[in-house]
């Protein structure tokens, strides 16, 4: 059989990672890697955080999952958690990024089918934007990469440059439902949207009646120092698709709406198996408990400044190789004058240090947002160790 039993859809390294210990994973053979790449900002209490370890398995010992044919206490609790701590009204709970994402579509072409405007189906993207693997979701984004051998894509999103809030604005016709954007792009680069671009469009929402949908997957949870990226710019969304930190690495997402935007979403109209599921709320529990306490927040800000600070500090020792720092939080992104993906690969393999590639040749930077000084100057030195190696195979 020439095809491997797991499909082979990913460019899988040579890392074997089968336990973690806080900023670390450890591989079959013992090695020992500093992860700052989380999982692609995904375990944001780093690996075997206590409390989340025991919530799990508290609740796997007194109920995975139930249908939600019968009612959630669980669900429920977290829910108005969730609802308390931010801006919206209500949850729907899933089990990845992508499937938040595709309720928050849902809701928003809902919201309109049911106000009397069913033609307002179209929404608004924005160039090199990750939203997910789905139909819907890569048919929101204008990547080839993602797009190429799935055509014919589904219809109803119109795609204009990222935060060139001219270009957005001219888009809006009488098919607009909204806008769908990340605050942060993740995937297409680390690049944060101005201040401008995001109030600008929350007030073309407000001027044209349409909804301000987020995608904050990878920004939100802690990673840019607020509970939600959308905070350093002074809105609030309509939608809201949350992931990747939310469960801590047990898969959880979550589309949030205000009562107002989630008003066609009535029984019937949506659904998952697993979502909501007992075990996923417990893991959802868990990590809001920490991300919550009082100074969690202040350190993920102060960990992302003193960060950015030290990369920025180490740059200029090797600016042949290294561009700028950008990013927000501990959601930060390394933009280098060559291949990220090649300098990614050198870091891991050969000085034990876990990054992540990014489009614009743009290196992540998303360490679990518990680091502390030690594991910043361990980055930095082994992120110093690879750019000396790397420059002269690059040189040549």
């Amino acid at each position: 059989m020439a095809i491997t039993p797991l499909m082979p859809v990913y460019p899988r390294c040579g890392v074997r990672p089968v336990r973690g210990e806080g900023a670390y994973l450890i591989g079959e053979a013992g090695e020992r890697y500093l992860d700052f790449a989380s999982g692609i900002a995904v375990n944001c209490l780093g690996h075997g955080h206590p409390k989340l370890v025991e919530a799990i398995a508290k609740q796997a010992a007194t109920l995975m999952h139930v249908s939600n044919l019968y009612g959630s206490p669980q669900g429920e609790h977290f829910a108005q958690r969730l609802v308390d701590a931010t801006f919206a009204d209500t949850v729907f709970f899933t089990n990845s990024g992508a499937e938040a994402v595709e309720c928050a579509i849902k809701t928003a072409r809902r919201y309109h089918h049911v106000t009397g405007n069913p033609q307002r189906h179209t929404l608004i993207t924005f160039h090199n934007a990750f939203h997910g693997r789905t139909m819907g979701t890569i048919s929101a984004t204008n990547q080839p990469k993602m797009r190429d051998g799935f055509e014919p894509l589904l219809p109803g999103f119109a795609y204009a440059p990222f935060d060139d809030l001219e270009a957005a604005l001219a888009l809006i016709d009488e098919n607009t439902a909204g806008f769908l954007v990340e605050p942060v792009q993740g995937e297409g680069g680390i690049r944060p949207a101005s201040d401008a671009f995001m109030q600008g469009l929350r007030a073309a929402c407000d001027e044209h009646g349409l909804l301000l949908v987020l995608d904050e997957v990878q920004a939100g949870y802690g990673r840019t120092g607020k509970l939600f990226a959308h905070e350093h710019y002074g809105i609030t969304p309509d939608v809201m698709a949350v992931a990747k930190g939310i469960g801590g690495g047990f898969p959880l997402g979550a589309c949030l709406a205000t009562e107002k935007a989630a008003q066609g979403m009535v029984v019937g109209t949506h659904g998952s198996t697993y979502g909501g599921n007992p075990l996923a709320m417990a893991a959802g529990e868990a990590v809001l408990d920490v991300i919550l306490e009082p100074g969690f927040l202040d350190h993920v800000s102060t960990m992302g400044m003193r960060l950015r600070q030290a990369l920025e500090q180490m740059l200029p020792n090797y600016d042949h190789l290294f561009d700028h720092v950008r990013g927000k939080g501990l959601m930060l992104g390394l933009k280098l004058k060559t291949d990220s993906r090649a300098f990614v690969a050198h870091a891991r393999d050969h000085h034990g240090l876990l990054l992540v590639a990014a489009g614009d040749n743009v290196v992540r930077v998303l360490p679990p947002l518990t680091i502390d000084e030690s594991h910043i100057a361990e980055c930095v030195e082994k992120l110093s160790e690879a750019a000396r190696a790397f420059a002269p195979a690059e040189a040549a």
